[in-house]
């Protein structure tokens, strides 16, 4: 019996290219994976809330409105913002690994729609992202927080910081896809990150700031997230600035930073 050369081979119809969806969702199943070989990522969106939504109460509510109850009010959609923001560097530095490691381009080789690899990163991200933000809202409640707002403004709350942190997380993509270094990604992003949330609204009312620091708080992005998130959390009415300016910076953050890291992606040698 002869064996046609072909079947040895492996040569025949060409396979069928696997659609955009199918393809972000196996390097967001990969990207999830490699937290095991990195469980640093999963630590931090673990310690960071817990370390400054139980210290900083217990702390300080007392001196800054009266009770740490009260405090927790103010305090803990702040900390959700924050938490979020500061996680986002991770899916900056995890690309810039495996552009250093190669696995970048061999990825770039397949026949797949060059934009998954990116796209499937953020859904890892996202995934990330509402694991900080459960841990966040679950431990307010042991605390005793009881949001006015209910599971609805809870859930509205949630899905602000995480688009915010998405929107994030592309430009630290197109940072990663700039300099190729996870270190300088971090760097870099603790630079931004650090002054954007201790410089903003999170743990103290701005009036106690002084006037050229209160400028820097009004304009600061985050500042407008964590009001946007005490307001749906908590059921306060007149925030609805703070949420069109949170979706502004959210819209154009995506704008910008999505269609840069997509055109780094194409031209990397």
């Amino acid at each position: 019996m002869t064996i046609p050369v072909d079947a040895v081979l492996g040569i025949g119809r060409p396979r069928r290219r696997v659609g955009a969806f199918t393809a972000s969702a196996v390097f967001g199943r990969r990207a999830m994976l490699k937290i095991k070989h990195d469980p640093k990522q999963l630590v931090d969106s673990i310690a960071i809330p817990v370390l400054f939504t139980v210290l900083f109460t217990y702390l300080f509510g007392g001196a800054v409105s009266g009770s740490p109850g009260a405090y927790l009010r103010v305090l803990l959609p702040g900390v959700l913002s924050m938490s979020i923001a500061i996680v986002t560097m991770y899916g900056g530095a995890r690309l810039a690994q495996d552009v250093t490691t190669g696995a970048f381009d061999r990825f770039r080789s397949l026949s797949v729609w060059r934009g998954a690899f990116v796209v499937g990163g953020l859904l890892s991200d996202a995934a990330r992202y509402l694991f900080a933000s459960a841990i966040v809202v679950g431990l307010g409640l042991a605390m005793g927080y009881r949001p006015d707002g209910g599971p609805l403004g809870v859930l509205a709350a949630v899905a602000l910081v995480v688009a915010f942190g998405l929107a994030l997380s592309l430009l630290w993509a197109a940072v990663a896809l700039l300099v190729r270094d996870p270190a300088v990604v971090i760097s870099v992003a603790n630079v931004v990150l650090m002054p954007l949330s201790f410089a903003s609204n999170i743990f103290v009312e701005p009036a106690t700031m002084p006037a050229w620091l209160q400028a820097f708080v009004e304009v600061n992005p985050l500042s407008h997230v964590a009001t946007a998130a005490r307001g749906l959390m908590n059921g306060d009415g007149g925030t609805g600035g703070a949420l069109a300016w949170s979706l502004v910076a959210t819209a154009v953050l995506t704008a910008v930073c999505a269609p840069l890291a997509l055109y780094l992606y194409g031209r990397q040698d």
